[in-house]
């Protein structure tokens, strides 16, 4: 994963026990490519030593306002002069409340006070910090002062305490800094997605499916949360992490699936059908399992509704994206599907191409024509299929 390749980012770690979570998300921005700086507070260093962030960085840390290994001893003004964004994480109450007030009275908060980039604040502090309404005052201003606040998350404190105050965990935090680069071409839209296969039951443990992994959904889920839509991923049961941002509402057969979306729909202004649902189900589920006799075994088979159709067919439907899985004939089975749907966009692809893998090859369809898409890694394939679909819908 190189979503953050060429970016260099300044890592304000300040003292808060959850400063040990930075050590993994210093790995964790770095296996995602970008440059990390660190700068230790000395409250942060009481927690994690600097040893273990130059390690995992490979770059120098940096603690003292007057630190002289810079040639010009500006240390706070050097190191962000060509960073694309400082993040402080974990960020106490106490520092919050320097920087809303423009205090520089170490490194760190010199460098905030003296930056030309984005500064972005992991808040981390016990539940009733969080609640104080000085530290609902400082977000507030922080906010209004174009600052960008992750979290804080609520759960359980190393106080023993149960709320909102703790730190958005590495990976959750490694997101939100991917996402905070992205284009926000869905900022403000409202989008339902449906993902994974359906399970039709024949008996309580024998059912009918497709093969899905859902990793086309998933992460078109994740491209539009970081396109800056609200999502609600209607998924079949498949084994992934949830993307950030995204609520997931789980189902199982197609007739699940259709009544979750419609209950979803209301105020949606995109609709995106990628599961791959059973195009039928049996007739009758068996109470309990049918036992093996050695005979032969009917089933009948009743057609499933087609969700995505139904929803293209409302009177005044949401922006409808099809996706069509093919054996063969790829532009002709795609297309027919469109015009049959009369869908504005749908995505096709050749089972062969892609299908469970980590890597695609797709081919967009619309009203003006075919557009191929380089085969890429699944994550870089949904952000270019959100770029077109964000191209394509009306201007708000």
């Amino acid at each position: 994963m190189s979503e953050l390749k060429g970016r260099k980012l300044v890592l304000g770690v300040t003292g808060g026990v959850a400063a040990y979570k930075a050590a993994e998300l210093v790995r964790l921005l770095g296996k995602a490519g970008a440059d990390v700086h660190v700068v230790l507070t000395e409250g942060g260093a009481r927690f994690v030593t600097a040893v273990t962030f130059q390690a995992l960085s490979g770059n120098r840390v940096w603690t003292d306002l007057w630190d002289p290994r810079m040639d010009n001893n500006m240390a706070h003004i050097d190191l962000t002069r060509d960073a694309d964004a400082i993040l402080i994480a974990p960020a106490t109450a106490d520092v919050m409340a320097k920087l809303t007030h423009g205090l520089a009275d170490d490194l760190l908060t010199t460098l905030c006070l003296a930056r030309d980039c984005p500064l972005l604040v992991a808040p981390a502090m016990n539940r009733q910090m969080w609640e104080h309404p000085a530290t609902k005052r400082n977000a507030a201003q922080l906010i209004a002062d174009g600052v960008t606040l992750f979290g804080p998350a609520a759960g359980e404190q190393a106080c023993g305490e149960v709320g909102l105050g703790r730190m958005l965990e590495p990976e959750a935090l490694c997101e939100a800094l991917i996402g905070f680069f992205q284009p926000r071409v869905l900022a403000g839209r409202r989008v339902v997605m449906t993902a994974g296969p359906t399970f039709e039951a024949i008996d309580p443990v024998r059912g009918i499916t497709n093969s899905s992994s859902g990793k086309m959904a998933y992460g078109l889920a994740r491209a539009c949360v970081q396109a800056g839509a609200e999502v609600v991923l209607v998924s079949g049961p498949v084994s992934l992490p949830m993307p950030a941002g995204a609520r997931r509402v789980s189902v199982r057969s197609a007739l699940e699936m259709r009544e979750a979306v419609f209950a979803a729909l209301p105020g949606a202004d995109v609709f995106i059908g990628v599961a791959a649902v059973a195009d039928y189900r049996p007739a009758a589920s068996a109470e309990h399992k049918i036992k093996k006799s050695g005979a032969e075994l009917s089933i009948t088979l009743t057609p499933n509704p087609d969700i995505l159709a139904d929803v293209a067919g409302l009177p005044n439907p949401p922006f409808c994206v099809g996706f069509a899985a093919e054996s063969r004939n790829l532009d002709e089975y795609a297309e027919g599907k469109r015009k049959a749907k009369k869908l504005p966009l749908i995505v096709g692809n050749l089972v062969q191409d892609g299908l469970g893998g980590d890597d695609n090859l797709v081919v967009l369809y619309d009203d003006a024509g075919r557009h191929p898409l380089p085969k890429a890694a699944k994550p870089e394939l949904a952000r270019a299929i959100v770029a077109h679909l964000a191209g394509l819908l009306p201007k708000v």
